[in-house]
């Protein structure tokens, strides 16, 4: 099989199993290098301490899989409605965890190619790879002015995955930037986190302040927290390519009960555990989560709130018990 027939050939395996779309990038892609290592001199990665271990590995595929010779990136559509809550917790965390799912498939991919000859290394988020500018390197579409991809089918809600290997492909036909004039994004994140076009300053991002960090939320980001427990898509609900966006079609991301967000302060660790399990919320653990649960009490909770918040008021951890200090406050002065 030459290039072009092995590449449709792996595309229709990969739309087989339930991705949505494919593409093939070449192996030495272009991914921004030179922005990511000033990205990550700036700090703007926050506390995401392992983005900057070994930037050579993140912008050269070769440096990972010595034999590579493309890269393949899949999306898997997570687009759903909101459901009806007290509180929000971003889209792609409703249901089931993403990197079982898509990891699984990948793997399944893998195994098709093995017997083609080739040696692949997969990778879902956790991997040496920048998937966004891979998946615009690969035609999947392009990156906006947020820094989330944009596909034209799908607009901002996909998955991605990242599968290295030794095969011979040819690369697919790249998208052009459709973003054109528009700053929806900017204009939309409510803490100015977008700080130009195309560059995310994560220590404003409302998604990385409540998932990936781990200490108190700044006081300035409280109240532009607003009701969201768990990450933020207000960039991704304002982009107008969402106008196409297509319901999921994989059930397990299909979104779980929320919970009464104050029941939840008086939770223990294992109660936490269960009721998340098999979900990315999982791993923010029961403290952040009570973090979190407070401040979007202390933004939008009524007096029926308080008793739970206060009984947070002495916790063994300084971070939650500051946090229902403030939410005390914030509750009393309005209520």
């Amino acid at each position: 099989m030459d290039a072009v027939a092995l590449r449709e050939r792996l595309r229709a395996e990969a739309l087989a199993m339930g991705f949505d779309v494919f593409g093939v990038a070449p192996v030495h892609a272009d991914v921004r290098a030179d922005y990511f290592r000033q990205w990550i001199a700036d700090g703007m990665h926050g506390d995401m301490a392992w983005l900057a271990k070994n930037p050579d590995r993140r912008t050269d595929a070769t440096r990972v899989l010595p034999e590579a010779r493309s890269i393949i990136v899949v999306g898997l559509n997570y687009y759903q409605p909101h459901p009806p809550a007290a509180y929000r917790i971003a889209k792609y965390a409703l249901g089931a965890d993403y990197h079982d799912v898509m990891l699984r498939r990948l793997k399944k991919l893998c195994g098709v190619m093995r017997a083609l000859g080739g040696d692949q290394k997969p990778y879902v988020d956790t991997g040496p790879v920048l998937e966004k500018p891979l998946a615009a390197e690969a035609g999947l579409g392009w990156q906006g002015k947020s820094t989330i991809l944009l596909q034209r089918g799908f607009g901002t809600w996909l998955f991605l995955g990242v599968i290295l290997t030794t095969l011979e492909l040819e690369p697919s036909a790249k998208e052009p930037n459709r973003c054109g004039t528009c700053t929806r994004c900017l204009d939309a994140c409510p803490t100015a986190a977008i700080v130009a076009p195309y560059q995310l300053d994560a220590r404003r991002c409302l998604a990385y302040l409540t998932i990936e960090h781990d200490g108190p939320i700044p006081e300035e980001f409280r109240r532009p927290l607003g009701d969201r427990v768990f990450g933020c898509d207000e960039c991704l609900d304002v982009c107008p390519w969402n106008r196409w966006a297509q319901a999921t079609q994989e059930a397990r991301f299909a979104p779980r009960a929320l919970p009464v967000l104050r029941e939840t302060l008086a939770w223990t660790e294992e109660q936490f555990v269960e009721h998340f399990r098999g979900t990315p919320v999982k791993r923010l653990g029961l403290r952040r989560w009570q973090r979190n649960a407070l401040t979007v009490l202390g933004n939008t909770g009524t007096a029926t709130d308080l008793p739970a918040v206060r009984a947070l008021l002495g916790h063994a951890d300084p971070m939650v018990a500051e946090h229902a200090a403030w939410a005390e406050r914030e509750l009393v002065t309005r209520v």
